[in-house]
């Protein structure tokens, strides 16, 4: 079961169903507020346990963040900031060892209880179970990361709730290349206009936009302010009745949060948008 004590969210939409058939989520910022207080936390302890002084603030991170996994912004903060590393003849598999450990010690701290689930993320995927729309995942954090927070918070293993994961080293290209997405679209046997992402970040956006994949956005602390220009609609979160969600762009919010009706409200609206387009093609 999903976590209980979830008041009513409903909001002023019909109950009639649509072609909305899966949602697909990122997880670090979009499941849950992970960056700033987990993956930065986890690769500071790492990096102590590594003998390294190297310390990532929270304003440095966010710099970081510019790239997606966390072996490439390792990488990058080697080639722009720790230069003397470059020329380590076995760096590739030095990075692998050290993120494994930054892995294991993120995975301790989310089972500990540190990262909490986003407001309106358990509901919402209780309700779109409940509604028979299949779930998926696409992000480029490892999976490893993605069951210690699954099963910490909703107490589930992550295969039982997500039909297909897209994750980690999967792919060579990761996101704001769409691979990932297309990788999850072919799995579940979709075209994209059956389906919704819901991503955090234009990095995101981008990648899943580039799959032609309708994009819902939840903007997290460390993107806030970037531009997510395409985006079916960009809101402050998923909401509760108790903690509402806000529109910020793009089409509205009809209520305090959003639920499987919204979702389908706005699948709607933009395939009639899309319908005039299609007719005039054919």
């Amino acid at each position: 079961m999903m976590p209980a004590d979830r008041r009513s969210c409903r909001c002023s939409h019909t109950t009639e169903t649509s072609s909305l058939q899966a949602v697909i989520f990122d997880v670090d910022g979009t499941l849950a507020e992970t960056e700033r207080e987990g993956h930065r936390i986890a690769f500071n302890r790492a990096f102590a346990e590594f003998d390294l002084d190297w310390d990532w603030t929270p304003e440095l991170y966010g710099e970081l963040l510019s790239v997606t996994g966390g072996k490439e912004r390792v990488r990058l903060y080697i080639e722009t900031r720790a230069l003397e590393h470059r020329a380590r003849p076995d760096l590739d598999l030095w990075i692998a060892r050290l993120y494994k450990r930054k892995s294991e010690i993120y995975s301790e701290r989310v089972r500990s209880g540190a990262i909490t689930l986003r407001a309106g993320v358990a509901r919402l995927i209780g309700e779109l179970q409940q509604a028979g729309i299949r779930l998926a995942i696409a992000t480029t954090t490892a999976p490893s990361n993605i069951h210690s927070l699954i099963s910490a918070n909703l107490k589930k293993d992550m295969l039982e709730l997500f039909e297909v994961i897209g994750a980690g080293d999967l792919l060579i290209s990761k996101k704001p290349a769409p691979d990932v997405y297309q990788w999850v679209l072919q799995r579940l046997g979709l075209p994209p206009e059956a389906c919704l992402a819901i991503e955090d970040s234009s990095i995101g956006l981008t990648a899943a936009r580039a799959a032609r994949l309708p994009t819902v956005i939840t903007v997290s602390s460390y993107t806030a302010d970037e531009n997510f220009d395409g985006a079916l609609t960009v809101l402050t979160g998923l909401g509760e009745a108790e903690d509402p969600a806000r529109t910020i762009a793009g089409l509205p919010l009809a209520g305090a949060c959003v639920d499987v009706a919204q979702l389908r409200a706005w699948h709607r609206a933009l395939a009639a948008t899309q319908a005039p387009d299609a007719a005039q093609r054919a």
